[in-house]
C-alpha cells in the first residue's frame, strides 16, 4: 500500500517546481541567507523583467564617493587581463567659482536598447538576451575584427591581445539568475549602483530630443542606454567630464590603413584599365594586372586586423546589419571579377569587356563599403561626405599615378598632382576652419592631428609638394623615373591622411574611460 502523503511531501514537491528567484526570496524570508548578502539583497529585482522590460543599472551619484571598490571587485571577479577594465571611474565638474561642482560617476556597459556593437558585428557575436535584455558578447563566436570597438560610442567593448577577441560586462548574469548581486553591485560600500527593472519602450522614449545618459555623453538616440544616473542636486548646465578637452590618439589600426590604401590603389588601378581602352589600348592589360597584386595584397593584409581569423567565413550572417560584413562581401566579388577581368585581357578573350565594367561598378561598390563602416559609427571626425572623399579621392589619385607610371606620361602626371592638390587643399581647409572653430564637430580631432601629430601632418605636405615638383621635372626628362618616385610620395601622403583618420578621430566614451 502506498503511505499517505504528508505536509513533508507537498513542501518537498513545491520546492522543486520553485524558480531560482522565488528560492531567493524564500531564503530572504528565512534569513537564511549568504553572509555578504545584507550587502545587497534590497539592490537586485526578485522577479524577472516581463515582456518589453530589461534589467539595468542604476547609479545613485549622491553615494557614490569614486572609491573604484566597484572597478576592483568587476577586475577580479572576471579574471580579467591587468590593463582590461569592463568599469571605469571617472569626474564630472562645472559650476563656477563661488559653487563649484564635483561629482565621482561610475560607469561600465549599459546594455543598450539598441547595441551598437551587435548591430555591427560580422559573425553575430553579441546577443540580447531576450529574457533579461543583457546584451552579452559571445567569445566562442568571436573573431577579434574589433568593429564592435569602434561602433560603441561609450567605450566598452574591450580587446584582449592574448586572446584575441573582444570582451565586455555581461553584468555577472550568472550571478543575477542564481539571485545575487553583480560584483559591483555587492562590492560597493554605499550601495550606489544596484539592479533595475526597466521599461524598453519608456527607455526609448527618453532617448530622444537630444538626451545623454551623462553630460557628455555620446547622444542617447543612437544606441538607447538603459542605465539610469540619479542625484538631488543640482547639476549645473556646464557639467562636463573631467577629460573632456583631454587630447588623446586612438589606434593606428595599420593592417587596416594599409589594406585601405591598396583597394582604393586597385580601385583606381582597374578604373584606369578600362579607360585606357578608349585612348590608350595597350595599358589595360598592365594595369589590370596591377589592380589584381594590390587588390589581393590588400586582402591578405586585411586579415591581419584579425584575432581569430580562422573564423572570418562566417562573416555572412551579419550581413543584415552589419557593414564590415558587406564590405567582405563586395571585396571578395570585386576580387573576382577583377581577377576574372585581368585572366581575360591576358587570354585575348572577348568577355574582358563586360567584365570590366563589372569590375569597376564592384569596386565602387567595396569603396562605399568600406566608407560605411566608419559613417557608421558617427564619429564626427567620420563624416559621410569627408569619408567619402577620402577614400574615393584616393582611388582617383593613385589611379592617375598608376596610368603615370604605365605610360610614362607627364601629362598624366601632372594631372594626379592636380587632383591631389585639390583634395588635400579642401581637406587642410575644413581643418583650419575646425581649429578655429570650439563649436565644430572636427574640433577636437583637428586639434588633436595639429598638436600630437605634427610629424604625420608634415609628411603628408612634403610628399604633395614632392609630387608636384616631381610632375614639373618630368617635362624635362626621365618621365618613368618621375613618375614612379612621385608615386611613392603620393602613397606615403595618403598613408599619413589614413593614420589621421584613425589617431585623431576622438573616440566618444564616458567619463572616466580607458582607451585601450
Amino acid at each position: 500500500m502506498e503511505a499517505p502523503r504528508t505536509l513533508i511531501d507537498d513542501l518537498l514537491e513545491e520546492q522543486q517546481r520553485l524558480t531560482a528567484v522565488e528560492r531567493f526570496a524564500r531564503k530572504h524570508d528565512r534569513h537564511d541567507l549568504p553572509a555578504q548578502a545584507r550587502y545587497y539583497r534590497d539592490l537586485i529585482p526578485l522577479e524577472k523583467p516581463g515582456k518589453g522590460e530589461q534589467y539595468a543599472f542604476a547609479v545613485d551619484l549622491d553615494a557614490c564617493t569614486g572609491c573604484k571598490a566597484c572597478v576592483s571587485a568587476c577586475h577580479s571577479l572576471n579574471g580579467l587581463d591587468d590593463e582590461e577594465l569592463w568599469r571605469t571611474v571617472g569626474t564630472l565638474h562645472g559650476g563656477h567659482r563661488h559653487e563649484p561642482y564635483l561629482q565621482t560617476i561610475t560607469t561600465a556597459c549599459h546594455h543598450c536598447v539598441d547595441p551598437a556593437c551587435a548591430e555591427g558585428c560580422p559573425v553575430l557575436a553579441y546577443e540580447k538576451d531576450t529574457e533579461t535584455g543583457i546584451v552579452r558578447h559571445l567569445d566562442d563566436q568571436c573573431i577579434g575584427c574589433q568593429y564592435c570597438v569602434l561602433k560603441c560610442p561609450y567605450d566598452v567593448p574591450k580587446y584582449s591581445h592574448k586572446r584575441g577577441i573582444v570582451r565586455k560586462c555581461d553584468m555577472c548574469h550568472g550571478r543575477l539568475a542564481a539571485g545575487e548581486a553583480p560584483a559591483c553591485v555587492q562590492a560597493c560600500p554605499n550601495e550606489a549602483i544596484r539592479i533595475e527593472i526597466v521599461n524598453q519602450a519608456d527607455v526609448v522614449a527618453a532617448s530622444g530630443n537630444g538626451a545623454h545618459v551623462t553630460p557628455g555623453a555620446f547622444e542617447s538616440s543612437y544606441t538607447r542606454p538603459t542605465t539610469k544616473y540619479a542625484t538631488s542636486r543640482q547639476m549645473p548646465e556646464n557639467a562636463r567630464p573631467a577629460n573632456d578637452t583631454e587630447l588623446r590618439l586612438d589606434h593606428a589600426h595599420w593592417p587596416l590603413i594599409y589594406m585601405l590604401v591598396l583597394t582604393q590603389a586597385a580601385a583606381g588601378a582597374y578604373t584606369a584599365s578600362v579607360a585606357s581602352g578608349w585612348f590608350a589600348p595597350f595599358l589595360r592589360l598592365p594595369l589590370a594586372v596591377t589592380g589584381t597584386v594590390l587588390l589581393h595584397l590588400g586582402l591578405a593584409v586585411s586579415v591581419l586586423h584579425l584575432g581569430r581569423p580562422l573564423g572570418a567565413w562566417r562573416f555572412f550572417l551579419g550581413l543584415r546589419t552589419s557593414w564590415m560584413s558587406r564590405e567582405i562581401l563586395g571585396f571578395g566579388l570585386f576580387a573576382g571579377a577583377g581577377t576574372a577581368y585581368a585572366g581575360a585581357l591576358w587570354l585575348g578573350w572577348a568577355v574582358a569587356r563586360p567584365l570590366a565594367f563589372g569590375t569597376v561598378a564592384l569596386a565602387a561598390l567595396g569603396i562605399f563599403c568600406s566608407a560605411m563602416i566608419y559613417i557608421d559609427t558617427r564619429r564626427p571626425w567620420w563624416t559621410a561626405r569627408a569619408t567619402l572623399a577620402r577614400f574615393f579621392g584616393a582611388a582617383v589619385i593613385l589611379g592617375l599615378h598608376a596610368v603615370a607610371v604605365a605610360a610614362a606620361s607627364p601629362v598624366a602626371l601632372i594631372a594626379a598632382a592636380v587632383a591631389q592638390l585639390l583634395f588635400a587643399g579642401g581637406q587642410a581647409s575644413a581643418e583650419a576652419r575646425a581649429i578655429d572653430d570650439e563649436e565644430h564637430p572636427w574640433h577636437r580631432a583637428a586639434r588633436t592631428a595639429k598638436v600630437l601629430m605634427p610629424k604625420v601632418r608634415e609628411l603628408r605636405e612634403i610628399a604633395l609638394l614632392l609630387c608636384v615638383a616631381l610632375a614639373a621635372v618630368a617635362f624635362m626628362g626621365a618621365p618613368r623615373s618621375c613618375a614612379i618616385l612621385s608615386s611613392v610620395a603620393a602613397v606615403g601622403a595618403v598613408l599619413a591622411e589614413r593614420l589621421m583618420f584613425f589617431r585623431a578621430a576622438a573616440a566618444p566614451r564616458m567619463p572616466g574611460g580607458v582607451p585601450t
